[in-house]
């Protein structure tokens, strides 16, 4: 199976146990039924028995060809009762885009909701393809990017609304939150508790009598042949609290060698790496510190990042310009690039366009041809709109 993956997909780096639990996780989670298992079944015999007589002999191209089309024009499946639920939301679903797409047209980027992660599901896919034929109609009177990423933000919304997927208010989070686990907050509590009853034990060793202190070690002792009278006292109350301390070290130990398996966990190299980069590196570079000093003065910082990108300088290039520009004479020109509807298709396979996820762009098919010609469009005028080069800058003061 590793082998026919990589034949079909050159450029896409997979092991043999991510396919396998991709093929797993097919299985388990029920996105193709019986008949459409039993044909991909069918399919991959055949392939493999051409391949098996073709032996030696390399592949022609045009025997290739229409083994891969077949692979991805595999007819979807829909039971009739996704039919009969999707024709009778139709309607609904028309009046919902109408009025997703005026709400994010009127909406900042920054503003704009993040779209959650839709479950697969028949049902789910049925109804993200259902807008295609009402889209058609926004897409061709869409002048820009600007314009078709709003239209195509504003059937995704639709979309979650139908399939009642919730909407969260803010798009853009700073800080994503960790789940702590249920064991680590009763471990936690354990240690406050321990250490509120060695500050009472402590205080009641002191001389410390009051009634509350008092009823608090009586307590601690309970279930045992100690008594506050014996002359021994003392000698019991420093014992209970060395346990009391060790149990504390050893909670907080199980504590420490969960968070450093976390730790090497998310940045072994199979999975924090391939996924996140830019990520490890940075998790590698320095402990983040948060409130350790005062930030940078706002004006300080505003005049500094002026003068570097406001204020015209003029340079003085050296002798290697000529050079550089010696070697570039030889170099041929680039051909003209032509953006077709498969170029998009392709790229939207795995890409993101401003929280469009692929699985959106997918979905949406008809805008393939329109996200093609205006980006041809902005290649040709060599300018992108503002849309694709707003970000959110954190400056991270070094030191102090």
């Amino acid at each position: 199976m590793h082998c026919f993956f990589a034949e079909l997909e050159l450029f896409i780096p997979v092991t043999e146990q991510n396919l396998a639990d991709r093929v797993r996780y097919i299985m388990r989670s029920k996105i193709f039924d019986d008949a459409e298992l039993e044909q991909l079944r069918r399919y991959a015999i055949l392939s493999s028995n051409e391949l098996a007589t073709a032996g030696d002999a390399a592949p022609q191209a045009t025997d290739q060809l229409p083994r891969v089309e077949a692979a991805t024009d595999l007819p979807v499946m829909v039971d009739s009762d996704d039919d009969e639920m999707v024709s009778h939301e139709l309607e609904q679903m028309r009046s919902k885009l109408e009025e997703a797409i005026l709400e994010t047209r009127s909406v900042p980027l920054e503003n704009q909701p993040r779209l959650p992660r839709i479950p697969l599901s028949k049902r789910n896919r049925t109804v993200m393809r259902a807008p295609n034929p009402m889209l058609v109609t926004y897409l061709e009177a869409s002048r820009d990017l600007c314009e078709t990423e709003s239209v195509l933000f504003g059937a995704a919304v639709a979309a979650c609304r139908i399939i009642g997927a919730k909407l969260p208010m803010a798009r853009r989070a700073t800080k994503q939150s960790s789940a702590i686990p249920v064991w680590r907050k009763r471990i936690e509590d354990r240690i406050a508790t321990a250490r509120a009853l060695i500050g009472r034990l402590t205080s009641f060793r002191s001389g410390n009598n009051r009634p509350r202190v008092v009823r608090t070690v009586r307590m601690a002792f309970s279930g045992t042949n100690i008594s506050l009278s014996q002359p021994d006292i003392t000698q019991k109350l420093t014992e209970r609290i060395d346990d009391l301390k060790q149990k504390i070290a050893a909670w907080g130990k199980r504590i420490r060698r969960f968070s450093e398996r976390s730790r090497r966990f998310n940045q072994n190299p199979h999975q924090f790496f391939h996924s996140d980069q830019k990520r490890l590196y940075k998790s590698l570079e320095r402990p983040e510190v948060c409130g350790a000093s005062p930030g940078p003065d706002q004006a300080d910082t505003v005049a500094l990042w002026r003068g570097l990108w406001s204020e015209p300088v003029n340079h003085s290039e050296g002798p290697w310009l000529e050079v550089v520009a010696s070697q570039r004479a030889s170099v041929m020109p680039m051909n003209l690039v032509t953006i077709t509807p498969e170029d998009v298709a392709e790229a939207v396979r795995r890409g993101i366009l401003d929280g469009l996820h692929h699985y959106w762009l997918k979905g949406f098919v008809v805008c393939h041809a329109v996200l093609a010609r205006q980006f041809q469009v902005a290649l040709n005028q060599k300018s992108l709109p503002s849309l694709f080069t707003i970000g959110i800058t954190h400056l991270a003061p070094k030191y102090q």
